[in-house]
């Protein structure tokens, strides 16, 4: 069984234009939300054997306070091709993460994320700032998830328990 949680990065700060869109941190409520979704992952007990993240600042930072969170101490997994993803781009990405990670978190953006999970079920929801979506592989290799061995298991985002 493979276990995939795509995360969207938290809130971001428009505050500063001068920020490219891949300098922008996180704003007040994403520095509230992340360490909230990390907690309550830890509470569940979730932990991933890997992290994959774009490298950019609001996605790096989300995944850094997650991680601290779940007690994740191994590197986080910086991805470039996470950042302006597509969905070729961002299933290589999943179809290639070691056989021997049996959960893997990602953190990325939108459009792509929600365009990744609609591929494999029906899920038609916007994923929204800190948003999760667990999704479930019956397959022992990443490289042979598909729509057919899919199972939609999790949607949570911090909205939902303000």
């Amino acid at each position: 069984m493979k276990t995939l949680y795509l995360m969207r990065h938290a809130k971001s700060s428009w505050k500063d234009i001068t920020l490219t869109d891949f300098d922008r941190p996180l704003n007040n409520r994403g520095q509230r939300d992340a360490p909230f979704m990390g907690e309550l992952l830890y509470k569940r007990g979730i932990s991933p054997d890997v992290i994959y993240s774009s490298p950019a600042k609001r996605a790096k930072t989300t995944a850094e306070i997650i991680a601290d969170k779940v007690k994740y101490s191994k590197p986080i997994e910086f991805e470039d091709k996470i950042y302006e993803s597509n969905l070729i781009s961002l299933k290589n990405i999943v179809y290639g993460i070691n056989n021997k990670h049996n959960i893997a978190f990602l953190f990325g953006h939108n459009p792509c994320l929600n365009i990744f999970v609609e591929d494999f079920c029906p899920f038609y929801e916007n994923i929204p700032t800190c948003g999760i979506v667990m999704l479930e592989f019956n397959c022992d290799s990443w490289s042979d998830i598909s729509v057919d061995n899919c199972n939609f298991a999790l949607f949570e985002y911090p909205k939902k328990y303000q």
